[in-house]
């Protein structure tokens, strides 16, 4: 059900469908840009559909002609021309920055659903999230250098751990934008499918991740990111404590009494 906040125009939506939540990006007229309110109601939004132990899967997408163009410009160069860059900046991505940390951290599975046009933090966002799929019209486009930053809004987190430093390199200072199939390529989206059914073939994925138990989501997603730097010992004792963890459930027993019933 929308929360009582939710309003038409308000600058993020959240909508929650069995155990799929979906936040919708709703600043069309801006392209989705990330300004100081879309940042303040994501972090509200993210903590409410973190908190929900009914929710295993949350879809991100953007209302509109594009996904997300990244952070919003008039926004900034605003600030820029006041001199008041560091703390305009920095309580924008005060809230944003909690937002993707909590994207990162909850225990389900965060699918970015992205058409048209993610730039910047748009980009960011669409690979910071656990999975991406995408229209076969997307464009990605890293933008940062081009106006002479560096990357923010989880750009590198979701970036380098999936392709590796030289490709980040590669895209964050060599590449204009690329298409969904070269992001597919790249290993950075999961699935590219026709634009008009981008939205079916979303919900259909959704519905398959929502199969997974509970607990083998909640155990799988910090095994998995931690693994790159996490020692084998450390990792292996991970392992241990999460299945020992994930076995005493109930959806646990019920499936491998169905298992172990097989051919009997």
């Amino acid at each position: 059900m929308p929360t009582p906040d939710n309003a038409a125009d308000a600058p993020a939506l959240l909508r929650v469908e069995g155990p799929i939540a979906t936040i919708t990006l709703n600043r069309p007229a801006a392209f989705n840009s990330i300004n100081l309110s879309i940042a303040q109601r994501l972090e509200q939004l993210g903590a409410e559909v973190e908190a929900n132990g009914d929710i295993r899967v949350l879809v991100i997408e953007g209302e509109g002609r594009a996904f997300s163009a990244g952070g919003d410009l008039q926004t900034i160069g605003a600030a820029a021309a006041s001199d008041t860059i560091a703390p305009v900046v920095g309580e924008l991505l005060k809230h944003y920055h909690a937002f993707i940390e909590a994207v990162r951290r909850m225990p389900k599975i965060v699918l970015s659903s992205v058409h048209g046009s993610a730039a910047g933090a748009g980009m960011g966002l669409a690979f910071v999230t656990d999975l991406c799929i995408a229209a076969d019209d997307a464009r990605f486009t890293p933008a940062y250098a081009k106006i002479g930053v560096s990357p923010d809004g989880g750009s590198t987190v979701g970036m380098v751990g999936t392709v590796g430093t030289r490709r980040a390199l590669q895209i964050f200072l060599a590449e204009d934008s690329f298409s969904a199939q070269q992001a597919y390529e790249w290993g950075l989206v999961a699935r590219v499918v026709p634009a008009a059914a981008l939205k079916a073939e979303t919900r259909k994925f959704a519905e398959r991740l929502a199969q997974n138990p509970p607990a083998a989501i909640a155990g799988t997603k910090p095994l998995v990111y931690q693994a790159a730097v996490t020692p084998t010992r450390q990792q292996l004792a991970a392992e241990e404590k999460g299945i020992i963890a994930a076995m005493q459930t109930e959806d646990f027993r019920i499936a491998v009494k169905k298992f172990t019933s097989k051919g009997k």
